[in-house]
């Protein structure tokens, strides 16, 4: 009896869908895209879960540079234009996480919501 509980207990570990893989896809960045277009970010808003890292994807759809920035994030990147960048943050507390374009920051503000 003991050595079907082992090899039961091995086989959950080993199975695909299995407990520790769904623990390990935890640890997956949650993506999310943004979209520079008019020089305004598109969506304005974006929730991710809180407690987990973000791998933010943002397409510059302009023709010209823009900066991602965000003080709350302690993040500054350039985007060329007609080009695409990734920014990795987290793991975000529950909160609110703004961020705007520094070359366009009467138009391109956007915010991160971490629930």
């Amino acid at each position: 009896m003991r050595k079907l509980l082992s090899l039961l207990a091995l086989g959950a570990v080993l199975w695909p869908g299995s407990l520790p893989l769904q623990a390990a896809d935890r640890d997956e960045p949650v993506e999310v895209s943004l979209r520079i277009r008019d020089h305004r970010f598109e969506p304005e808003v974006v929730e991710v879960p809180a407690g987990r890292r973000v791998k933010l994807v943002i397409h510059n759809e302009d023709s010209t540079v823009e900066e991602f920035e965000s003080y709350s994030l302690g993040r500054e990147k350039l985007v060329a234009g007609g080009s695409s960048i990734t920014v990795f943050v987290g793991p975000l507390k529950a909160g609110e996480y703004d961020f705007f374009g520094e070359y366009h920051q009467e138009t391109a503000n956007g915010r991160l919501v971490a629930r």
